[in-house]
């Protein structure tokens, strides 16, 4: 039995005449389909009655006015059939006893499945609705990943809510609202399906700012008469010359709508005179080669304006659109954006993947369905990675609104990144493994740092090496929610590992004191130890180790049987122990060893650590104040020392006493510069009419390059006294 068998077998609906008006819309809107498939939308809406049976909108309507409606504007797109259906019942197992298996006996498992990934969250439990709203987006995201449909009823669903938005309270109205203009338009918009974009917007403005949206689409409905009779004149012009070169043409007016007027005005602050100053048209011809001839015609007719031409049909963006794009100075000093393209861009362009569903016809999926499954496919692969729902949806938001540029790889392959996108967002576009690695790019064969901004027409080849990792500076330039992503899991991971090999050496050394070690002890009393505390690996319990979350000095008493596991007490024995071999630091550790910001420890320092509960081990100067309080808690004391090789650069702070004069702090500063560091912060500690006292933060590399430092600030004529603080 096919998939759609099940959907079309039954019983024989009622004629027509007793069906409800709103019924009778959804056949009229589905007459593309065939007399036994709207028979079988007749009845999945019996089945959806009876399950909704009781239930009212707000506005006191049956329920199941609604997934009837939403299935009536995907009818409007022309998609198939098992969309149709799973748009009626989309609401069934999250409100009713209709169960998913039911749904799979009567119509196929496909509309159960499709019904399924619409289905909100609604019996697991969440702090607030926030987080169950990003939940339930990420759940309808991975239901989109087996199949695009999801989100097309998804869509109809909104934009019927949004059309009977009144009979929600005024705060509903804003969160719903809101929620449409930020995730759903903007998704309607990145799968090429203008027409609802365009309607989802236009309803979240009314909604969100009605007094702003009546202004505005009054003042649109009451263009002067000049600028309408210019707006016809101009289109005659196009049209007499396009007749005469032997076109077949469909030209339209383009009408700017009260949302993008708004969001234009704000962005680019202008006024609404300013915004309507522009004159907007649609061309359609038959063919691509008749799209190049028509934009030399145009340009004929109105000279264009230099750097104004996007040419969308060789170079189509991320959603599929493809079409010319053109401005021409105009007759009265006003531009003229004209828009050139073919019949098949233009259905692409309004309805984007819903056009010429492949599942209708049973044949490839468009190259708007495929990139859209694409984009879709990089977003899973990012979410699985992502710490919490709320993070990955503030990445799709990021991913929703991309003003783009079009870059080349090595091999002439072109890659769509947002805008402002920067080398190392291109390095993880290429893949998450390249992007891990990256050190440097060459754009346009000029060597350039992976910072460094791009845009349209380049070509990037990113330059990658083995040792090279993420670095938490990264994620102030990336853009895009993928290199985002990318980075913060990596840098997770490499924490973990430090902390693994940290918390390894700080058992290791509370065993020795005991006369054994983790490779000596017997694996059952190792197992029984991590099965005791729910540790799934040996890893688990090193890295709680280094965190402070268990003591080493407690593990290894309880790993070698000197005190029972339920026990607080330590053998106190082992002090010696804890100050016995030192744990060398390299200052390469990451999220483990801090550095503390009461005495600002650098390589050189007489230190120790003190073992912190959730921050790992805190380094601490022998001489800062705040010792002689950890030296209550002698168990959590961690002997360590400075390794031969420390990287990086630390922060210490100086206290500079200087002449009142102008021009010192930018000498003090660049005798600073001189000496190779950094400078973080600058604060006036104390000022008066002769001396000043000024607080630098700056980054050294160790005692040596302080010392430096220091030497070079005493030099100048104007410095009175320098002491590290």
């Amino acid at each position: 039995m096919s998939q759609l068998e099940p959907i079309i077998a039954g019983p024989t609906p009622a004629p027509a005449a007793e069906l409800p008006d709103y019924v009778c819309a959804l056949q009229a809107a589905a007459g593309y389909l065939p007399e036994d498939q709207r028979e079988a939308l007749i009845r999945a809406w019996r089945v959806g009655a009876d399950a909704h049976a009781g239930q009212t909108r707000k506005s006191g309507e049956p329920y199941i006015t609604h997934p009837v409606a939403a299935a009536t504007v995907l009818a409007e797109q022309g998609v198939d059939i098992e969309t149709l259906v799973a748009a009626i019942l989309h609401d069934t197992i999250e409100d009713t006893p209709l169960t998913r298996d039911e749904i799979a006996a009567d119509f196929g498992v496909t509309v159960a499945e499709l019904v399924e990934g619409v289905t909100k969250l609604d019996k697991l439990q969440f702090q607030d609705r926030q987080e169950a709203a990003a939940e339930s987006f990420r759940k309808m995201m991975l239901a989109m990943a087996r199949d695009l449909r999801v989100i097309l009823i998804k869509l109809a669903d909104r934009l019927h809510n949004m059309r009977t938005l009144g009979a929600q309270s005024a705060e509903a109205r804003t969160r719903i609202a809101r929620e449409t203009l930020e995730i759903y338009a903007p998704i309607a918009q990145r799968l090429g399906m203008n027409l609802m974009k365009a309607e989802l917007q236009d309803l979240g403005f009314r909604a969100l700012h009605p007094w702003r949206h009546a202004v505005l689409a009054r003042r649109i409905r009451t263009q002067p008469m000049v600028r309408r009779e210019a707006l016809a004149k101009i289109e005659a012009q196009f049209a007499q010359r396009l007749s005469k070169e032997g076109f077949q043409f469909r030209l339209v007016g383009r009408v700017k709508s009260p949302w993008s007027i708004y969001t234009k005005m704000r962005a680019e602050g202008k006024t609404f005179t300013q915004m309507m100053d522009m004159f907007g048209f649609r061309l359609i011809v038959p063919s691509v080669p008749e799209c190049y001839h028509a934009l030399g015609v145009v340009h004929a007719v109105f000279k264009p304006v230099d750097g104004r031409f996007r040419d969308f049909i060789a170079i189509p963006k991320a959603n599929g659109y493809q079409s010319l794009h053109t401005v021409l100075f105009g007759p009265y000093g006003s531009p003229i954006e004209v828009q050139i393209r073919t019949e098949e861009m233009d259905l692409i362009a309004e309805r984007g993947i819903a056009a010429h569903w492949s599942y209708k016809h049973g044949g490839e999926a468009s190259g708007a369905q495929n990139r859209a499954q694409s984009w879709v496919a990089n977003l899973i692969e990012s979410q699985r990675a992502t710490g919490s729902s709320l993070e990955f949806l503030e990445n799709v938001k990021i991913d929703l609104f991309p003003d783009e540029v079009y870059l080349f790889t090595p091999k002439g392959d072109i890659m769509a990144l947002p805008r402002n996108a920067t080398t190392l967002d291109f390095a993880y576009g290429v893949h998450t493994d390249v992007g891990n690695h990256a050190v440097a790019a060459r754009v346009d064969k000029k060597l350039v740092p992976l910072r460094t901004k791009l845009t349209s027409g380049q070509s990037v080849e990113v330059i990658t090496a083995k040792s090279a990792a993420p670095k938490p500076q990264w994620l102030e330039f990336v853009v895009t929610g993928k290199a985002r992503t990318a980075i913060r899991h990596q840098l997770k991971q490499l924490e973990h590992e430090d902390a693994v090999q940290l918390g390894h050496r700080m058992l290791d050394r509370a065993l020795e004191g005991l006369d054994t070690s983790l490779d000596r002890m017997p694996p059952t009393r190792l197992e029984a130890y991590l099965a005791d505390h729910r540790y799934p690996r040996l890893e688990a319990l090193l890295a709680d180790i280094a965190l402070g979350n268990r003591m080493p000095t407690q593990v290894a008493q309880v790993l070698a049987h000197r005190v029972s596991d339920n026990s607080d007490g330590l053998d106190l024995s082992m002090g010696a122990a804890l100050h016995g071999e030192k744990i060398l630091i390299t200052g390469a550790e990451r999220g483990v060893v801090t550095f503390a910001n009461c005495c600002m420890p650098i390589p050189g320092d007489d230190v120790m650590g003190y073992h912190t509960t959730g921050r790992g081990i805190v380094v601490h100067r022998l001489d800062c104040a705040n010792v002689a309080e950890y030296r209550k808690s002698p168990e959590r004391w961690v002997s360590i020392g400075w390794d031969r090789q420390v990287s990086g650069d630390f922060q210490v702070m100086l206290r500079v006493e200087v002449e009142n004069r102008p021009g010192v702090l930018a000498q003090v500063a660049a005798a600073i510069a001189q000496a190779d560091s950094n400078i973080d912060s600058v604060e006036y500690l104390d000022r008066d009419k002769n001396i000043s006292v000024i607080r630098f933060g700056i980054e050294v590399r160790g005692r040596i390059h302080l010392a430096d430092v220091i030497r070079r600030v005493r030099r100048l004529g104007a410095v009175h006294g320098v002491q590290r603080m």
